[in-house]
């Protein structure tokens, strides 16, 4: 079974007289700076001079400098910046800096698994990596609860390595719902085996595969969005909420016995064997290979591929189905 932290195995005073530096205020920096401040952490942003997060921070109450003031003062350093990115930021911005003594985390492993940083003896490498978007990370944090977490120790160069991540977690609300223990291997290679094999990539594959065929069929682009797109979240909900058994409790006898008599002719052993092949490609360092050299080539098949997918049908037909939607927020 997996070793699981909560509140009590946390203790925050573990960060008491230490100042934390988050690098980056995206999705998971917004919401890791803001929880640590409110937790009572001493929390600095850093930012690159002329960032639009700036303002942001500064109308957060919360203190912002450069990358280098920020890694320079800070005894904890929270990477949060994206992975094509984070080894020049690091390299350039934050190695200079560390000292003996420091830690450095991340909420992904992927520069560290796959070798594109590579600590200094003496610091600390770990992680907390919460299991939701920034936004989540946030709300949930507000509304007094917390989104669970994965933590990893890659290096313990002061044998506190662990107590100070959880102490972390806890400043996020984490430990509020659950740290679940792992490695850095663990959480990178899952992490974006379910991004591209289904979370992802599977999931948005599938549904256009679906819009096409009753498009093609002959059947109203719009009812087509409805039925293979607008639904997806409200079956998922269910999902969440009460696991397939859940949802298919809530569903009728028609859609439940299609479930199980059609669904697994869409889902055939060759699929398995395709996620199988996704996943070696992912250990064997294939696709950091790949991700990395295509972010030096400047991502040409990646924005190619990017304005492709938002020029198909399924998104222009649903940017006009969702405007009868009032209830939904414009993002």
């Amino acid at each position: 079974m997996a070793k699981i932290y909560y509140d009590a195995d946390a203790d925050l005073n573990v960060l008491k007289g230490k100042k934390v530096g988050i690098i980056g205020f995206g999705s998971q920096g917004h919401a890791h700076a803001q929880n640590l401040h409110d937790s009572g952490v001493d929390v600095a942003v850093g930012l690159y001079p002329g960032s639009p997060s700036w303002a942001k921070v500064q109308a957060a109450g919360i203190k912002v400098g450069t990358v280098d003031e920020v890694s320079r003062d800070s005894d904890v350093i929270m990477m949060l910046v994206p992975d094509q990115i984070t080894k020049d930021v690091y390299d350039d911005h934050v190695a200079p800096y560390l000292e003996a003594g420091n830690t450095l985390m991340f909420a992904h492993g992927f520069s560290i698994h796959f070798n594109r940083i590579a600590a200094p003896e003496g610091v600390d490498v770990s992680m907390i990596a919460p299991k939701g978007p920034g936004h989540l990370v946030r709300r949930v944090f507000t509304e007094g609860g917390g989104v669970p977490a994965l933590v990893a120790i890659e290096q313990d160069a002061t044998e506190g390595a662990l107590a100070t991540a959880l102490a972390y977690g806890k400043g996020i609300g984490a430990a509020r719902s659950g740290i679940l223990e792992t490695t850095f291997r663990e959480e990178t290679e899952t992490d974006l085996f379910g991004e591209q094999a289904i979370l992802c990539g599977g999931l948005t594959a599938m549904i256009k595969n679906a819009f096409e065929t009753l498009v093609e069929a002959g059947y109203q682009p719009e009812s087509a969005y409805f039925e293979t797109f607008h639904e997806v979240k409200l079956i998922v909900d269910l999902m969440y909420e009460g696991g397939m058994a859940g949802m298919r409790y809530s569903i009728s006898d028609t859609a439940e016995y299609g479930d199980y008599t059609r669904g697994p002719r869409i889902s055939p052993p060759s699929q398995k064997a395709e996620m199988r092949k996704i996943l070696d490609e992912i250990q064997d360092g294939t696709f950091a290979a790949e991700w990395i050299l295509e972010n030096q080539a400047g991502q040409p098949h990646f924005k190619a591929l990017r304005r492709l997918n938002a020029e198909h049908p399924v998104e222009l037909v649903g940017q006009e189905v969702r405007r009868m939607m009032s209830w939904l927020e414009k993002k």
